[in-house]
């Protein structure tokens, strides 16, 4: 099977929200923007010369409007099936991200005010209902959707046999992919601990780059290094009793949320 190749297809400025088209016996795309992006995502893969109605599928990374915004359009554009994850199933059926946003410091906290986080997508159901970790050579890519969780329950991430991770919002450039290259948290975590745990195992795998939803390509050694003080930074927040998550076994359940200590 032929080598994947991952070509970022930006939704929004050069790198502030990103999708990306994966490139093996036929195409895959990852992530569908923000409700309006699906005709701009469409012309841009085929300005890479592929027809787009030959994409074989589109990966939904998790369920927030900026991921799953245009992925009913995309799919009646494009005819390709759907994938997302189950425990983010509330989302994509309701066509709202759940509420309130837990802002992982002060560029959440001011986007959280961002009215356009708070509208209502075109709603779908999954076609591909994922539940763990799903290879992809069915779909044309040496490739495989790893459970990501932690930004939301149901993020999930796509890891190619050559070592690309296609990472959605596991980890992220600073101010929105403003500073390239410095990884950061994005603007929102659910459970920065989980998400944290599940970015250490994906680096566990020796991924040769990470390419994120917000900002540009990631080196792996920068990252580990970030979550390394990341790990010692929420390691003192809960020993403070100062971490706010959403409990997993509420994730359908919005506004459901508690500190550290109540675990």
């Amino acid at each position: 099977m032929s080598r994947t190749k991952v070509v970022p297809i930006p939704v929004m400025g050069r790198h502030s929200i990103n999708a990306y088209l994966l490139l093996g016996r036929r195409p895959v795309i990852v992530d569908a923007g923000t409700p309006g992006s699906g005709r701009r995502i469409y012309d841009q893969v085929a300005a890479h010369g592929v027809d787009p109605t030959d994409v074989a599928l589109i990966v939904i990374t998790h369920g927030h409007i900026d991921h799953f915004g245009s992925a009913a359009e995309l799919h009646r554009l494009t005819g390709a099936p759907v994938a997302g994850h189950s425990a983010d199933i509330g989302p994509f059926r309701t066509g709202r991200a759940r509420e309130p946003y837990l802002p992982t410091g002060p560029m959440g906290r001011l986007m959280a005010r961002n009215k356009n986080l708070h509208v209502q997508a075109e709603s779908f159901e999954p076609d591909v209902l994922v539940h763990g970790e799903t290879g992809l050579e069915d779909f044309g890519i040496t490739a495989r959707i790893m459970p990501t969780p932690g930004h939301t329950a149901g993020s999930i991430s796509v890891l190619t046999d050559e070592g690309d991770l296609v990472a959605g919002d596991l980890v992220a450039n600073s101010f929105m992919g403003l500073i390239p290259g410095r990884p950061a948290n994005p603007p929102f975590h659910d459970n920065p601990l989980r998400n944290l745990a599940s970015l250490r195992e994906m680096l566990a795998l020796n991924p040769t780059r990470l390419h994120v939803g917000h900002g540009s390509p990631l080196e792996p050694d920068r990252v580990r290094r970030w979550a390394a003080r990341e790990h010692r930074r929420l390691s003192r927040l809960e020993a403070a009793g100062r971490t706010v998550t959403r409990t997993e076994h509420d994730a359908t359940r919005p506004g459901r949320l508690r500190h550290s200590q109540d675990r």
